[in-house]
């Protein structure tokens, strides 16, 4: 199993979640769709872990780099959730798609070395990733104002770079299931604590809460996933796999949905695959 197999793991599953969060959106609150679906994630993994028997959280210094994950994937969570509230797509989902440039960084300031080619290959799998999106965006008329949007977007992948990083440095020492149901406490908590301070309508409803369930247990699974490349070689890989979430979330609605793509975007998606399989080399 390799750190990029992981990364399309979490892909998939990320995909899955947008796609319900696509249309749940329109009916459903965002903060009360956030606080299920973060809340199942803990459930789901605080389980597993009683039942392997093993403590919940994990001990020394991977327990503060958990934390701290938990800090930076709330705020990528809600710069994610906020930024597609706005939209437009076009704009926002290359700008989150990106964030593996970032996790790049991360690595090279860690002593991985990374060489030219596999630059090369993450920016044109970002670039192919960004190309299905813009040309899926069938957004008309008047889009919010573009600077928060853009602040949102930006948060948001500035949160997902670190959160994978902490993560991974967590997981190192502390396991990967007590790291990231450490982040998915700590994150859940903030929340609270923001819901308890503006006290917005959260009431998600009946008939959307099977469905935000199920996005929870995708959206856990996905965030494991990427945080168990630690152990891995070049687990920064993982985050640049899952970056092609967006894609997956557009193949899902055409297979799904029967929406249409254009030439266009099933060769970005031709080229975003070939890429990832390049950096498998």
């Amino acid at each position: 199993m390799s750190a990029l197999f992981l990364g399309l793991v979490a892909a998939v599953c990320w995909g899955l979640h947008d796609i319900a969060i696509r249309y749940l959106s329109r009916t459903v609150p965002l903060m009360g769709a956030l606080l299920v679906v973060l809340l199942t994630g803990l459930v789901f993994q605080g389980s597993v872990i009683l039942v392997r028997g093993e403590w919940l959280l994990p001990q020394g210094p991977a327990l503060w780099y958990a934390l701290a994950a938990g800090f930076t994937f709330l705020a990528a969570s809600l710069g994610l959730y906020f930024a597609f509230e706005r939209g437009p797509v076009r704009l926002v989902s290359p700008i989150i798609g990106a964030f593996p440039i970032l996790s790049l960084i991360y690595a090279a300031l860690g002593g991985s070395v990374i060489t030219p080619d596999q630059i090369a290959t993450v920016l044109v799998v970002i670039g192919a990733v960004g190309l299905v999106a813009i040309l899926s965006d069938s957004a008309q008329g008047d889009v919010p104002p573009r600077g928060p949007t853009v602040a949102y977007s930006l948060l948001s992948a500035f949160g997902y770079a670190s959160t994978f990083k902490l993560g991974q440095l967590a997981a190192e020492t502390g396991g990967e299931w007590q790291s990231t149901f450490a982040t998915r406490l700590v994150a859940l908590l903030l929340l609270c604590g923001i819901l308890w301070a503006i006290r917005p309508d959260i009431r998600v409803g009946r008939k959307a809460v099977v469905p935000l369930v199920a996005m929870g247990l995708l959206d856990g699974i996905a965030l494991l996933s990427v945080i168990s490349a630690a152990s891995l070689p070049q687990p920064e890989f993982a985050a640049v796999a899952a970056s092609i979430f967006g894609l997956f979330t557009i193949l899902l609605a055409r297979v799904l949905l029967n929406e249409q793509m254009r030439i266009a975007q099933w060769a970005g998606c031709i080229v975003a695959f070939l890429g990832i399989g390049y950096l498998t080399l």
